[in-house]
């Protein structure tokens, strides 16, 4: 066998490992990238609550001053009713009264109903408070075994790149280009075995005298097909 097609079967088997152990990688960040949407949305109703709390208290501020103003609208009314003489002019102050009066009366019972809102929202966001607490506790255990994982993985990809360029480098530059070339175009596998007369990969024929040279391992055969690099399984 050629020895550039020893060393690339060396080298496809160190890939191999290598890309196993960024798909766990991309598995645990699957993981914890689900944790902390879990995370976010529990925390995110906790602020639309919150939210809704610093709405509500503002609507019954604003109304509470609403009713200031109009409770010291209404001492004037009662101390200009007290000062007139006229029954015109009576009527038209208890008209005004009267009209004041009933937008206290709403206003006040809108306060009562604003402060049942917030209290329900206070509640609320106690459970919600509650629930977020116990996310995070229960993701605690779940984060700390997989920042563990995470850091085996780590090291044993440092390790196994390391140990990849060593490899590397016992394959001659030419053919060292085309396998790079072929296995970032097709992300995978860059030799394929010769299946009977046809390229393992796509199966297509490969022709008598390059099938003869490929199983003498006298040069490293392309297939015209699919672009892989061919050898002969022994």
């Amino acid at each position: 066998m050629h020895p550039d097609l020893i060393a690339l079967l060396q080298l496809q088997n160190e890939d191999a490992a290598i890309a196993s152990m960024e798909a766990r990688q991309r598995d645990l960040d699957g993981q914890l990238a689900s944790l902390d949407r879990e995370h976010a949305e529990v925390t995110q109703s906790l602020e639309q609550l919150r939210t809704g709390v610093a709405a509500e208290e503002q609507k019954r501020h604003d109304l509470t001053l609403k009713v200031q103003a109009h409770k010291e609208l209404q001492a004037r009314n009662l101390a200009t009713l007290e000062l007139v003489k006229k029954a015109k002019e009576a009527t038209a102050a208890m008209a005004q009264i009267d009209l004041v009066q009933r937008a206290l009366a709403q206003e006040e019972n809108d306060i009562q109903s604003l402060s049942a809102r917030i209290r329900e929202l206070q509640q609320s966001i106690e459970r919600q408070q509650a629930e977020v607490a116990d996310t995070e506790q229960r993701q605690e255990a779940a984060r700390a075994e997989i920042a563990g994982k995470r850091a085996a993985i780590d090291e044993e990809l440092q390790q196994a790149r390391a140990t990849r360029e060593v490899s590397a480098e016992r394959v001659s530059r030419a053919v060292l280009i085309k396998y790079e070339r072929i296995r970032g175009r097709s992300g995978s596998s860059a030799l394929y075995p010769l299946r009977g007369s046809a390229c393992g990969r796509c199966n297509t024929a490969i022709p008598l005298q390059r099938r003869n040279v490929i199983a003498a391992g006298r040069s490293v055969e392309v297939c015209e097909g699919c672009g892989a690099l061919l050898y002969a399984a022994s």
